[in-house]
Parts: structure tokens; sequence; C-alpha cells
């Protein structure tokens, strides 16, 4: 039987046959320990759903979760690697690759998007906040997302009002999820070693989806921290009118110097309500 994927001697070897070296540009570090990509692919799949996969790279998580999911669909962004991929999981089945940026994917016309799913990502620092505000906003039915990230990035998902890392992102998350760390997995498992360790972390939906409400909620949220420095009030002038603003604040008791970071989940529901009443 031939080794995983995600063996170092495994991952070395499928680089050299292609000629490959990981791209800084993408994020490119592959993971070169079975145990911790069965362990990430066990708790992000299930056998009754598919996994949408993003950034699967040369196959090591793929290979795993074709083994624990329905079937696997992955959008992979880097040329080089969709013979590799194509090649090196030919022997399944239930795995499908696609040639696509997946920030410049329309959901809505994927193939799969009445069906139940589960996501899972090995996400690189620069496009983490932009693809899952697309999961996030997204129509997909999803069950779970469970992401590999930067530690200090999964760090900031918990942050609380008036922390460093508080931003619009911690409140949508807040709003949407419950958030748990699956794992730990320290830089020595990845070839390229980074400079830093990843978490996994999986997000889990606790609300009953309202469309129409989140899009005008976002909104107001991601405008409310437009510029960190700024008041609230200033961020907020930008969409409403100074009157409008002024009689919110002073219906909720707050002062015209509250900055977004000072604003709990709870706040912003009421500053919706009022802007919106």
């Amino acid at each position: 039987m031939e080794k995983a994927i995600s063996t170092i001697s495994r991952t070395l070897e499928i680089l050299d046959k292609y000629d490959l070296r990981p791209q800084k540009k993408y994020g490119q570090n592959f993971l070169v320990d079975p145990n911790i990509v069965e362990k990430i692919a066990s708790l992000s799949a299930d056998k009754d759903h598919i996994s949408l996969e993003i950034g699967p790279g040369i196959g090591s998580l793929t290979e795993m979760l074709a083994k624990y999911s329905k079937k696997v669909i992955a959008f992979e962004i880097d040329d080089r690697l969709i013979p590799v991929l194509k090649d090196d999981l030919a022997h399944l089945d239930n795995v499908e690759i696609i040639n696509q940026d997946f920030l410049n994917v329309d959901l809505n016309t994927l193939s799969f998007k009445d069906e139940i799913i589960n996501v899972a990502a090995n996400l690189p620092y620069y496009v983490t906040t932009p693809i899952l505000f697309k999961l996030f906003e997204s129509d997909l039915k999803i069950a779970k997302i469970s992401v590999m990230v930067q530690k200090e990035v999964a760090d900031r998902f918990k942050a609380k009002v008036n922390d460093e890392d508080y931003n619009a992102l911690s409140v949508i998350v807040n709003y949407l999820y419950d958030v748990h760390v699956l794992t730990q997995v320290p830089a020595s498992v990845f070839y390229p070693r980074p400079r830093v360790d990843s978490t996994v972390i999986t997000f889990v939906p606790k609300v009953e989806r309202d469309k129409e409400f989140e899009k005008k909620f976002f909104k107001l949220v991601k405008l409310s921290f437009t510029q960190r420095r700024k008041t609230l009030y200033n961020n907020l002038r930008t969409e409403y009118s100074s009157e409008l603003v002024e009689d919110m604040l002073k219906q909720l008791d707050m002062k015209t110097s509250i900055r977004a970071q000072e604003l709990s989940l709870d706040d912003f529901m009421k500053i919706y309500e009022v802007l919106n009443a």
C-alpha cells in the first residue's frame, strides 16, 4: 500500500517528481504528519455530507477527507498542482478537483449548493478573512467550517470587547457561530516549516439564518469598524445622516466619542434596531 501523501517522504517525492517548489504567494506549507492530518479529517467531515476543501495543495488533507466524506470537492488556485492532484488522487472515486480561485467562485452556481456541506481548509494569513466572510455570507447549507490558521489568527476569533484584535469579524462570528479549537498544530509538522504554529478551529452555526437581516446587519458592523481610530459616529456618518446617528447615540445612552471596539454584539443589535426603526 502506498504511503499517505502527508508523509514527509511522499511529499518530497511528489514535489521532486513534478519539479515543484512551494509558492510563498499562495502560502503553501504542506502538512507532513499523517496522524494530525487524519485527526483533522475525522473531526471535519462525515460520511453523510460533502466536504468542500479550499486549497488542497498536493492533496494531503484531501486524501484523508475522502476517507471520511461522502464526496470531496476541492478548489485549487495553483495551476501547477492540478495534474498532481488528479494523478495522485486518481484512485479515489469521490474526489473532484476544480482549478479556480475560491474567492472568484459564484457559489450560487455550484451543483451541490442545495446539499449540506462541511468546509475544510488550510488558509494562508492573507486570505483568511475574505474567504471566511464569503462563506459566512453565502447561502450554502454549511454544517460546520473547519479551518487551519496561524495561531494568532485563531486567537482573534475569540477576541472580546476592547481587545486589540476585536474587529468586525469578531462580532459577526459571535453572532453566527460557536467557535471551538479542534487541535493545535506545531510548525514542525509542515514542509517548508513556517515561522509560527497553527490552530485548527471549527465554526458551528448557532442561529437560524435570516439572510435579509444579516446582509444589513453585517454591513452595519463592517461600516462601524471601517477606520478603527475613528469614532462610531464618524464611521456611521458615511452612510447615515448626522442627525440619525446623534439620535441613536442619545437613545442608547452612548457617548459620541465611543468606538466600535468598545461595543458588544448586543450593542450592535440595539444600534441596528434604532437605525432601522
